[in-house]
């Protein structure tokens, strides 16, 4: 199974550059004519979204839509994909950053009841306190 670079994902979401855009497209689809998809990790969405945010100024819903389409992919594999999912949901009504879902979510998932936090907005929510 192959895993997708945070970069990789990027170019064959942003067609920002169309050589790449076009190396990413023939990968994606080659993991969908063979029905072995390719895996996307916690870490490679943490950065989309922040490359997303910060770097093309997409705006939080829309984000959001394109995580959601991403869990979808049948080409793609999501690591942790339950986790992601919720951590979208917060994500999409909540105050933090993506990974401070994600973190939260994978922080249950291990057994762990809260996750220690000193950003003053996540504490007002389900499973962040202070330190």
């Amino acid at each position: 199974m192959m895993a997708l670079d945070t970069n990789v994902l990027v170019r064959f979401l942003v067609e920002d550059d169309a050589a790449q855009h076009r190396r990413a497209v023939r990968l994606i689809e080659k993991a969908s004519g063979t029905g072995e998809p390719v895996l996307v990790t916690g870490v490679v969405l943490c950065e989309l979204v922040w490359v997303l945010t910060f770097s093309y100024r997409v705006a939080r819903p829309r984000v959001v839509d394109v995580l959601r389409q991403l869990l979808h992919a049948r080409q793609l594999l999501i690591a942790s994909g339950d986790a992601v999912a919720r951590a979208v949901d917060a994500f999409a009504t909540g105050r933090g950053d993506f990974a401070d879902y994600l973190i939260r979510e994978e922080a249950r998932a291990a057994g762990g009841i809260s996750v220690a936090t000193f950003d003053r907005a996540l504490l007002a929510e389900e499973g962040f306190v202070e330190p």
